[in-house]
């Protein structure tokens, strides 16, 4: 009997350990499959899961770091976790360039432009509604404000093609640092005094951007050699250009900055966005543009300017020539996209500075730019031959008796009508547009920085040499940081 009994509990023993068994290899394969198919879907997880877990821990403010949740909203007394950031993976896109952004308080961008943010974001959320920029003059230097979107959209977009920088949380992998500073729209909103008021709110976010910049390990890294910061106004970030000057710098020309705090070598010169509307479905040719020669604008400027009122002078009395003084005022914009689109060529002439807006309006006009700025940096020009398309003229010619006139007369319907084909061509490289698209004026400027990449590199480098055995001061500056003529 006891026998019996002995091999019945063994029986079950081995029925028992055999269930067991089966259960703990289901619950180990299930385990696996999980993981599997977390690690092929890095943004599929449970959010349901993490928000009712001790595990991790939501934030309100975008984290530059990797792998900290980005700026959890409440929504209807709910919280909802936009995702977290991840390593992307670039596949064969090698060319790509890689941007680390620093998460600059509201004050610094978006608020600049009358966006609330809510609790602690740091950022609009750009899925659900996008922040309008301020139009009419101020939307010629708003170059900050579409490379900003474009590193936003870049952190939920479902392929990379036809993208040329996408935002990554670990600096240390960037090939650049944007710093995300609407220097444009502070110094056209906020340069002039209140009253009470010590300093401007432009000059007081200055001081703080120097502040923050210099204080980052990114910064002390390369000596900001590797930042990118965006002053395309002539007057923006007046008062910190001069300790920022080692950044690479996006700018509308040279015009008010020493060679020695911008200069070509490291720079990139991006182009304005065009104030008057684009000649779209434009079948006009050389024959149904009447007049010849088109300007429009401010007639008496300085520096290099005063070459308008000289050629005004020597044109006006000719027929076939509109050159009046004009402004954005009232219609002024609807009567130049009129006189642009109805005339075969367009003059672009220095004014205070080298560049103005009037060449990108000529090119969404298809009208051909008569470029007179002995000092015009242009945009692209290292990959873009601007004489298929625009005549240059050099200001001590252009200013002679009958020179200009006879030059533009002498320019035939043939030769013109090519210019004004690959004005077709070439228009899309200077739109600048939300979402951006393949080689528009977003993608062109971030091609344009990753060229400078190289350089900028082979200089820190460079720097690098001997820095672990001499000493460092603050205010020493390596000379392979100078500018070649600096040297």
């Amino acid at each position: 009997m006891g026998e019996r009994n002995a091999a019945h509990i063994g029986f079950l023993s081995q029925k028992f350990m055999f269930c067991l068994f089966t259960f703990v290899s289901v619950l180990f394969i299930l385990s696996w499959l999980f993981v599997l198919r977390s690690t092929s879907h890095p943004g599929s997880f449970d959010h349901a899961f993490l928000l009712n877990s001790n595990l991790f821990s939501v934030f309100n403010d975008r984290s530059s770091k990797p792998g900290i949740p980005i700026d959890s909203q409440h929504e209807s007394g709910t919280i909802r976790v936009r995702g977290f950031p991840q390593k992307r993976d670039f596949g064969d896109c090698q060319t790509i360039l890689k941007v680390f952004m620093y998460d600059l308080p509201p004050e610094f961008h978006f608020a600049l432009i009358g966006w609330k943010p809510e609790g602690n974001g740091v950022w609009p959320d750009i899925q659900s509604k996008i922040p309008s920029y301020p139009g009419g003059l101020n939307s010629q230097h708003s170059i900050e404000y579409w490379l900003t979107l474009d590193l936003l959209s870049s952190e939920f977009a479902e392929n990379l093609d036809g993208r040329n920088a996408v935002r990554v949380y670990d600096s240390s992998e960037a090939d650049v640092i944007f710093v995300p500073f609407f220097s444009c729209i502070c110094y056209n909103r906020f340069s002039r005094l209140k009253p009470h008021q010590k300093g401007s709110l432009n000059k007081l976010l200055q001081q703080k951007l120097v502040k923050f910049l210099t204080a980052q390990e990114e910064w002390k890294r390369s000596g900001g050699r590797d930042h990118i910061i965006i002053a395309h106004h002539p007057n923006s970030l007046l008062d910190a250009r001069m300790q920022l000057w080692p950044a690479m710098f996006i700018l509308s020309d040279f015009g008010r900055y020493p060679p020695s705090v911008a200069n070509v070598e490291k720079d990139v010169i991006a182009p304005y966005k065009h104030v008057l509307r684009n000649y779209v479905n434009d079948s006009s040719d050389y024959d149904s543009r009447p007049t010849l020669l088109y300007f429009q604008g401010a007639i008496y400027r300085k520096d290099g300017g005063t070459a308008r009122q000289e050629l005004f002078y020597l044109l006006k009395e000719e027929k076939d020539v509109h050159f009046t003084f004009g402004s954005a005022k009232k219609d002024g914009v609807t009567k130049a996209s009129a006189g642009m689109h109805s005339s075969k060529f367009c003059l672009n002439i220095a004014g205070d500075t080298p560049s103005s807006n009037r060449l990108f309006d000529a090119i969404a006009s298809h009208c051909v730019p008569v470029i007179i700025s002995d000092e015009i940096e242009l945009p692209y020009e290292d990959i873009l031959d601007y004489s298929e398309f625009c005549v240059f003229v050099r200001t001590a010619d252009a200013v002679k008796e009958n020179f200009l006139i006879n030059l533009i007369r002498n320019i035939g319907k043939d030769e013109w009508s090519r210019m004004w084909a690959k004005l077709k061509e070439i228009e899309n490289m200077f739109e600048y547009q939300y979402p951006s698209k393949d080689d528009d004026a977003v993608q062109m400027i971030w091609k344009a920085v990753a060229r400078k990449v190289p350089s900028m590199k082979m200089k820190l480098h460079q720097s690098k040499r001997f820095s672990r055995f001499e000493p460092h001061t603050e205010k020493s500056i390596p000379s392979s940081l100078l500018p070649r003529n600096f040297q």
